[in-house]
């Protein structure tokens, strides 16, 4: 059950991760016509620097669980190595966790702050779109990425231990 929601979690990861891409398309696309604009045309795009900056915060997070799924984050290796596999799933246990709390606080900020742009009617100052589509997107990916890692830790600690192979 949990291997298979986790799976599930895994695949909305991908997703979410392609939107990310797509995302840093169009912002590159932006990006190329303000320059062409303002450079060889002589006429700055204002909404330029204002559409990417917004779109800056959903393209942050929204690789953050595939990161996890693919075990991307980085990490110093030699104090696992020296443990014992028991060791080793501890503190493999210690640093789920820490990602649960950070994750969790960022996942708290970011669904508040859709919540109160959507309330609030906020709008972005040049565009005059609603910032509430801005925040959403980052905050479903602090989400989606924080059940990651609570399942992958509930994987972790329910999977049990196996013993060390013994030579004939």
């Amino acid at each position: 059950m949990l291997a298979q929601l986790l799976r599930r979690f895994e695949r909305l990861a991908v997703w979410l991760a392609g939107l990310g891409a797509v995302i840093i398309i169009v912002q590159m696309v932006w990006i190329s016509y303000g320059v062409f604009m303002r450079y060889v045309m002589s006429s700055p795009d204002g909404t330029v620097t204002e559409a990417t900056a917004l779109l800056l915060f959903p393209a942050a997070f929204l690789g953050l669980a595939y990161a996890l799924k693919e075990d991307a984050y980085p990490k110093v290796s030699f104090l696992p190595n020296a443990l014992t596999p028991r060791g080793r799933k501890g503190l493999e246990a210690v640093n789920l966790l820490l990602m649960i709390v950070v994750g969790g606080f960022f996942s708290i900020a970011a669904v508040d702050a859709t919540m109160n742009s959507f309330d609030s009617g906020a709008a972005s100052e040049i565009l005059l779109w609603p910032r509430y589509l801005f925040w959403a997107p980052g905050a479903l990916a602090l989400v989606v990425f924080t059940v990651h890692v609570a399942l992958k830790l509930a994987v972790l600690l329910t999977t049990p231990d196996t013993p060390p192979a013994r030579g004939i």
